[in-house]
């Protein structure tokens, strides 16, 4: 079952065995020395714990963070019963599965790809961009095409149980009425320090359930969805990516962050920012996650039930972050 804010505080607790804690100064969750960083990988949503885990395990051995961003992200796409990324994602309302992703390392470079169909693993196909190519972003057709070139085969990402889905909301929108699910957005973005001391970080989804075709979000957008600072701290998104975009959001917590402030504070900035605009739609939700160079995490969302993963030291957590209203 797909963690949701509505869902949360039934099933959080049973996801990958996690423990469930409120928001606390994230400096004391693990009782580290808030004045340095250690390895660390964080992600969105309790139910991605399996993704921080395999991304801890990574450092653990000595990669780097990149590689380890790639690795992790790669557990959720390949999950068949996560319905918002990758293999089984909820379809667009024409009964398609496209896929976005975005990933960014320590040095600055990034890649993304937006729209993209018929490819399992676009945080992979992404990374390839970022080092493959001068470009950042490839979408639709070209990034299709790019992925076939490098080794990347075609398949059929719907599976029987997203298809029984669709069908059964085409039944009851048949002319694309209510088309879009708000409760099916649940993007995973992860962060990660490695022993180096470098952070990157990494978006990937198969965005909005029964979304016009050609809808793209925040996830492949650096800036919206993501952003990497390595002298700062880096920022990620889930949830309404329409709003996330509009406010450019994790660019702000980053920046916000760089001014001073914890990620917490950085990320309750962002929301509050998105909630002077989003405050007469009630059914959206917006989520930030961030860390700092210190290895110190942040977490706020615009409604309750937003979770986040944390792999560090020898324990991996599911903590319940703060909300705004």
């Amino acid at each position: 079952m797909k963690i949701t804010r509505r869902n949360f505080v039934k099933t959080g607790a049973l996801v990958g065995g996690g423990v469930i804690t409120n928001q606390i100064v994230s400096s004391k969750i693990f009782g580290q020395d808030a004045d340095k960083g250690e390895l660390i990988a964080v992600s969105t949503w309790g139910g991605t714990v399996k993704s921080s885990e395999k991304a801890y395990e990574f450092l653990k051995n000595g990669k780097n963070s990149l590689d380890a961003i790639e690795a992790g992200i790669r557990v959720a796409e390949n999950d068949p019963t996560n319905s918002s990324v990758g293999y089984g994602g909820l379809p667009d309302e024409d009964g398609i599965v496209t896929l976005d992703a975005s990933i960014m390392d320590w040095i600055g470079n990034a890649g993304s790809v937006a729209a993209m169909e018929g490819i399992k693993n676009p945080i992979s196909v992404a990374k390839l961009v970022m080092q493959r190519t001068k470009h950042v972003m490839l979408a639709g057709d070209g990034a299709k095409k790019f992925a076939l070139q490098n080794g990347f085969k075609e398949e059929n990402l719907l599976t029987e149980n997203s298809r029984k889905a669709w069908e059964e909301w085409k039944k009851k929108n048949p002319h694309g009425v209510n088309r879009v699910d708000e409760k099916n957005h649940d993007t995973i973005g992860m962060l990660a320090i490695d022993n180096s001391f470098n952070l990157s970080g990494g978006v990937s989804t198969s965005g909005m359930a029964w979304k016009i075709h050609g809808r793209v979000g925040d996830s492949p957008i650096i800036g919206a969805a993501l952003f990497v600072d390595n002298e700062v701290g880096g920022a990620v998104s889930t949830g309404n990516g329409e709003f996330v975009m509009r406010t450019v959001g994790s660019f702000l917590v980053v920046e916000k962050m760089r001014e001073g402030f914890s990620p917490q504070e950085a990320c309750e900035y962002a929301i509050k920012r998105i909630y002077k605009t989003a405050k007469q739609n009630k059914d959206i939700q917006v989520g930030y996650l961030a860390v700092n160079k210190k290895s110190e995490v942040g977490a706020f969302s615009l409604y309750d039930g937003f979770s986040y993963a944390v792999a560090k030291g020898s324990e991996t957590k599911v903590v319940k972050s703060k909300f705004l209203a």
